[in-house]
């Protein structure tokens, strides 16, 4: 049985009310672990460590505090197997996913904000024969790092890394359905020389020690990514206390196909927008409009490719589509499955349960699902399910894929299929989500903004967007 331990003041630390909940492992079934369910006590433990370890960290060198932010990237590389194992063992993601996306990347993230704590320059502005203005970015102080399970470490280290590269201190609590990672990274931080009490990993729920690190004084700024209705708590909870608060939250991702488009590369990335990571990144395309003289045939490529896509133990090298990531996401995923056809949806494909054998006959498997005849109007066009269903819809105009893609609450992905520049530029512009790729998908640029939307968020990540977040800004005059 593999326990965990809450990461404080540099070392490993059982719960102070030693409770624990369990850990199961989705393609099984079964649990395999036990994490802390931590509390208050907990959290002034790891808020006393980050006040003693603040003044050293706010001034040290930048070129020794990149130092460290590589070491951690070295780190995180040298234990890409075992990383890699553990995040497919938590999550249910194919590890062949975890080894070549999400543990590169994570390393990745540390490399860029080693670099960019050390690039971060502030504006100067003259007064003409009066003064002189600059500013000063500074850091917060303590901050709060939330993470969801889809991209365990991805995400984790997406959080923590600008916000240690802009002198902070963290406490950082991953999801509590999918913790090891975030476990061991602890070990990696302290093996890198990251001074104790600068990063503080507290594991338990979001209602028990993620509220309590949202609503505590001397924690002065939220960052946390997850559902849209948790990011809407969070911002209730905390919007007396003025505290910088960025959300990073749902979506419901149009994918916009035309006619003109290179027709096998766009079956291939938009089957891929669809259903990577078992449907669970909130960057997944989940609304196909594809233009009418287009759509049967689109529709028939795109459908015998996910009939093809069988869910597998996702520790087989050859798996491509591993479990859901629990229980209740499942029900939840088959409960929309159920709407759909109540709404009137025609199953194209998939839309069942999968049961595997051996080791996996108790997992958390669902087919690849594909349904047309929604009108947009309907819950499943609507709510996000946040797993492997899709929905096709035609179109015959440019301004009425535009309508169908905006009509939603969210905004924080879209795709757009043409060859066409003129309307690539106009629905660029029209679009209304934070980002839009155009003949690709997930093509990130860790220095571009991210972010998005109405109901997807508030704030931006990345680059220099998230080293301001993490800064408070400063104007200093100096007359002449």
């Amino acid at each position: 049985m593999d326990i965990l331990k809450n990461y404080i003041d540099g070392c490993y630390q059982a719960p102070i009310n030693n409770r624990y909940l369990n850990n199961i492992e989705p393609a099984t079934g079964e649990v395999y672990g036990k994490i802390p369910d931590s509390d208050i006590d907990d959290l002034e433990l790891a808020v006393i460590a980050a006040e003693k370890a603040l003044p050293a960290w706010q001034s040290m060198p930048l070129e020794q505090r990149a130092d460290i932010l590589y070491a951690i990237a070295k780190g995180i590389e040298c234990q890409l197997e075992a990383l890699a194992l553990a995040e497919s063992i938590d999550n249910g993601k194919p590890v062949s996913l975890a080894r070549i996306v999400d543990i590169p990347r994570a390393a990745s993230n540390f490399k860029f904000f080693a670099h960019a704590c050390s690039q971060f320059s502030s504006e100067s502005h003259s007064m003409t024969n009066t003064a002189t203005n600059y500013t000063l970015r500074q850091s917060i102080g303590i901050v709060g790092c939330i993470s969801p399970w889809n991209l365990p470490l991805y995400l984790f280290s997406w959080k923590i890394a600008p916000a240690l590269a802009a002198g902070n201190c963290v406490i950082a609590k991953p999801s509590e359905i999918t913790p090891k990672t975030a476990a061991m990274l602890g070990q990696i931080c302290q093996d890198a020389g990251l001074p104790k009490g600068v990063l503080n990993i507290l594991h338990g729920t979001g209602s028990g020690v993620g509220s309590a690190i949202c609503t505590h004084k001397k924690i002065k700024a939220i960052s946390f990514t997850g559902g849209t209705k948790t990011g809407a708590a969070i911002a209730t909870q905390i919007a007396p206390q003025f505290k910088k608060l960025s959300l990073e939250l749902g979506g419901k991702n149009p994918a916009l196909v035309f006619a003109d488009c290179d027709f096998d590369d766009t079956v291939e990335q938009v089957f891929k927008a669809s259903f990577a990571n078992q449907g669970q990144i909130c960057l997944c395309a989940s609304r196909i409009y594809i233009e009418q003289s287009l759509y049967e045939k689109f529709k028939v490529a795109l459908v015998a490719k996910a009939k093809a896509l069988k869910p597998q133990d996702p520790l087989e090298k050859s798996a491509k589509m591993g479990a859901i990531v629990s229980k209740a996401h499942l029900d939840k995923i088959l409960n929309y499955i159920e709407l759909a056809k109540e709404e009137g949806g025609i199953l194209l494909t998939g839309g069942q349960q999968v049961t595997l054998s051996e080791r996996c006959r108790n997992g958390y498997f669902l087919a690849p699902t594909i349904f047309e005849g929604l009108t947009n109007q309907a819950k499943c066009n609507q709510e996000e399910i946040f797993g492997p269903v899709i929905t096709l819809q035609s179109f015959s105009s440019d301004e009425e894929a535009l309508s169908l893609a905006n009509e939603s609450e969210y905004g924080l992905a879209a795709t757009i299929w043409t060859n066409n520049l003129s309307r690539t530029h106009l629905l660029t512009e029209q679009l209304n989500t934070g980002i839009v790729w155009v003949n690709c998908w997930l093509l990130r640029d860790l220095r571009t903004p991210f972010g998005g939307m109405k109901h997807s968020g508030l704030g931006r990540e990345g680059g220099n967007e998230a080293m301001r977040f993490f800064t408070e800004t400063k104007n200093v005059c100096i007359k002449y």
